[in-house]
């Protein structure tokens, strides 16, 4: 979608991250674990600089890297609930929230996040999807609940490499649910009244959204 190039340049001027963070990056690429692309880091840093959010929601865990990056570059109080589905790289995440000092403000929920998100009655200051993307529009009723008036909720690799603005009959049959439902994902974001959406061409694809009230 971005001329590779220009991305390896942007990426280049990148100050990088603290260092047991970018240890965890490498161990992620390494072990074929996906992990936010390095422009998404970025962003996500700044948004966090000026949202300071306090309490943050998360939908996807991995082996907690973005986790750990919102930890370090959001507010020092702020607390995150983060919710993995692959029982695998579970304990991988509680051991690295462990090791680097930041179980007391990590809390992982360990299940299919479209049953755990009915279960939390918290409102969120900022809440960041990057799970199974075809699960994205399941989510959104209870995300909605759960995102506080003024809220941002911020949606990961939601342009699928430029396929999304393919018809369906030019993906790969395979990929034509998920094509269908992100279609209707992004168009609930942009449609909705509560929300005003922003999509940016960053990275595979982010929205920013905020809830008006």
């Amino acid at each position: 979608m971005i001329d590779e190039r220009l991305t390896t340049y942007i990426n280049s001027l990148d100050t990088g991250n603290k260092d047991y963070l970018e240890e965890l990056e490498q161990y992620a690429h390494e072990t074929y674990v996906p992990v936010i692309r390095r422009e998404m880091q970025s962003f996500l840093k700044v948004l966090l600089g000026i949202k300071q959010p306090e309490k943050i929601l998360e939908v996807g865990t991995a082996i907690g890297f973005s986790t750990l990056l919102m930890c370090e570059y959001g507010p020092e109080k702020c607390q995150i609930t983060t919710i993995e589905n692959y029982e695998k790289r579970i304990p991988i995440a509680l051991e690295n929230f462990k090791k680097y000092g930041r179980s007391h403000q990590i809390t992982l929920l360990a299940g299919d996040a479209k049953d755990l998100l009915k279960t939390l009655d918290e409102s969120y200051d900022l809440i960041f999807m990057d799970a199974a993307k075809g699960q994205y529009i399941h989510f959104l009723p209870e995300i909605m609940r759960l995102l506080a008036p003024g809220g941002v909720l911020v949606s990961d690799n939601v342009l699928q490499d430029g396929d999304i603005i393919e018809s369906r009959f030019a993906v790969e049959r395979r990929n034509r649910t998920i094509h269908k439902r992100m279609r209707d994902y992004l168009f609930a974001l942009k449609h909705d009244p509560k929300l005003m959406t922003s999509i940016l061409p960053l990275g595979d694809g982010v929205t920013v959204s905020i809830k008006i009230g």
